[in-house]
């Protein structure tokens, strides 16, 4: 019994070792751990330590009696010391023993965590980094849309400019024409009487020779 608890101790003092430093071998007992946890692991993991607890409890129940028997003959025989130091050995590497269980199980779950916070920390990373380069991109095409767009409101300037020049002197012609057309209908009155004037003449001539 004292042999296998030293055995199961120091296989469990070794996983514990390999855990707390970085190495190659910590990721075999971190894959080990995983496939073992998957299974019926659980199941008998907590069957042995059920048992372990109940065996620790006996020899705890006999150092107890040990004792209470030695209170009432006043000394303990050589009989009850040797007893009760095996009592006490099994009891203590029983108790190492529960205690570096808990303490692979806590490791490898936070090794566990400590992994996924890691690989969300890179996505996180990867996703400013991603952003930080769409926004530089972003600002570039920006800027360029900008410098488009002011030049096309310089055209549009230009153009306005040269529209309104356009229809200044469009204005001026229809104002010339207007006027041409007045001084036009202005001749042809006064052609019409000058004709008028002549027919007179003419007529008065006519008389003037009979």
């Amino acid at each position: 019994m004292i042999q296998l608890l030293f055995t199961m101790l120091s296989a469990e003092a070794g996983v514990a070792v390999a855990l707390l430093f970085k190495t190659p071998l910590r990721k075999l007992v971190i894959l080990g751990l995983d496939r073992f946890k998957r299974g019926r692991g659980p199941v008998m993991v907590k069957t042995v330590a059920g048992t372990v607890v109940i065996v620790l409890a006996s020899s705890l129940y006999s150092m107890a009696k040990i004792r209470s028997r030695s209170a009432e003959f006043g000394a303990f025989t050589p009989t009850d010391q040797v007893l009760m130091s095996r009592h006490l050995l099994e009891a203590s590497l029983m108790g190492y023993s529960l205690f570096l269980v808990l303490i692979i199980d806590r490791l490898h779950h936070y090794i566990r965590e400590l992994r996924g916070l890691r690989k969300s920390m890179e996505a996180v990373m990867k996703q400013n980094r991603v952003l930080e380069e769409t926004k530089c991109g972003g600002s570039d095409e920006i800027k360029t849309r900008d410098r488009e767009i002011a030049c096309l409101n310089e055209q549009i300037k230009h153009l306005k400019f040269e529209s309104e020049e356009r229809i200044k002197e469009a204005r001026a012609a229809e104002a010339n024409v207007m006027a041409l057309k007045k001084q036009s209908d202005d001749l042809l009155i006064e052609y019409d009487r000058l004709l008028e004037d002549n027919q007179n003449i003419l007529n008065q001539l006519h008389s003037i020779d009979h």
